[in-house]
């Protein structure tokens, strides 16, 4: 089987689409010495890491990088060029493909949360992907939330949306090495214990109420040194609230942002945090929670969307449209180290029950899948 995977989103920085490309990738080349794959990319990042690694596997370059030529156009042209048979995309594949298409589809907040996307960006998702999800011979998601989503949003057969769970990268692990620790605090102006979050600054990611939160908490505990709140993650789109609040609410750079971080920091970072918060009300998934919990760190997450499926037992949930549910579980992690230790050791478990290698399998099967219905 000759496979396409479009995998412009590796070098771009896309957050969780770029995480999610180069994960199932590597996973499928440990699994798969078989059939035969080309990888569509636009960044030197992407050929640099993938290029010459696996014999199986074919690098192609398909520029310019924005959608609105490369997918068209570019994209199109290439596949008749040389004939697959099957694409894999990320939300968005040719309008005219000439092979069977599986698209992974993460979430639909674009849909229901329109005002948290710019209108171009939000204009551009609607016609695209609603179009791709209507063509496509399969659909994959990363949640039972989310197949339930869009199936009822997109009028599709739930049983064409098949569910392969995202999971944490295998480097991620405790770092226990002061040295180690100490360095990443001060490559980041980070000057004492902290909390720690982690997602791209946008509306969605409800970090407004984290900084909400984190005030209220400073102002009733006057006579404690709270630990610093570092928020990384690149700029997104509609960020400047969040910026304006933290400006407004930061005193004696009590709140740090780290702006985008390497993945080789990652690690440190998750397992420095005195505990790790996400307080994002919409996910399809919400990776970083794995991510946190496999570093060992104690999470706190919203408990809206697909984010209690993620954590199970293993995180303190709130409520995220409510600032005095998450003041109240920060309090609680803060002051109470034996409920940390007991959350540490759930999410260690909890990580370790998900697997890029079972999402590979699950994904190949899709393929298969794909190209005997258009036999």
């Amino acid at each position: 089987m000759r496979i396409a995977i479009d995998a412009h989103s590796v070098g771009a920085r896309l957050g969780g689409n770029e995480t999610y490309a180069i994960s199932l990738i590597e996973a499928l080349a440990e699994i798969d010495q078989t059939n035969r794959y080309t990888l569509y990319v636009t960044k030197r990042e992407a050929i640099e890491r993938f290029a010459n690694r696996w014999p199986n596997f074919t690098v192609k370059q398909t520029l310019p990088h924005t959608p609105l030529v490369r997918i068209p156009l570019t994209l199109s042209r290439e596949l008749r060029r040389h004939p697959v048979d099957v694409l894999h995309v990320q939300y968005t594949a040719p309008p005219l493909a000439p092979c069977p298409v599986v698209t992974t589809i993460h979430d639909l907040a674009f849909e229901h949360l329109p005002e948290t996307f710019n209108r171009r960006s939000w204009m551009q998702l609607r016609l695209t992907v609603r179009r791709t999800a209507k063509k496509a011979a399969q659909i994959i998601t990363v949640s039972e939330y989310s197949r339930q989503d869009i199936s009822n949003t997109y009028k599709i057969p739930s049983e064409r949306i098949t569910v392969t769970a995202e999971a944490a990268s295998e480097k991620f692990f405790p770092v226990t090495d002061g040295t180690e620790l100490k360095t990443i605090r001060e490559t980041y102006g980070i000057e004492r214990e902290y909390i720690f979050s982690l997602c791209s600054i946008q509306p969605r990611k409800n970090l407004i109420r984290l900084i909400e939160a984190y005030s209220l908490l400073r102002s009733s505990s006057a006579d404690v040194k709270l630990p610093q709140l570092v928020l990384a993650g690149k700029r997104g789109w509609l960020d400047n609230e969040t910026i304006r609040a933290a400006e407004r609410e930061s005193v004696s750079g009590d709140i740090v942002f780290t702006g985008y971080v390497a993945g080789e920091h990652l690690n440190a970072l998750y397992s420095g945090a005195t505990c790790f918060v996400y307080p994002s009300y919409f996910e399809g998934f919400g990776l970083p929670i794995l991510e946190a919990m496999q570093c060992g760190a104690p999470v706190i997450a919203g408990n809206r969307t697909s984010i209690p499926e993620v954590a199970g037992e293993a995180a303190m949930l709130f409520d995220p449209f409510d600032t005095d549910s998450l003041v109240a579980a920060l309090q609680r992690l803060l002051s109470d180290p034996e409920y940390r230790a007991t959350l540490r050791a759930r999410g260690l478990q909890r990580a370790s029950a998900f697997s890029w290698k079972t999402t590979a399998r699950l994904t190949l099967q899709v393929y298969e899948r794909a190209a005997r219905a258009s036999a």
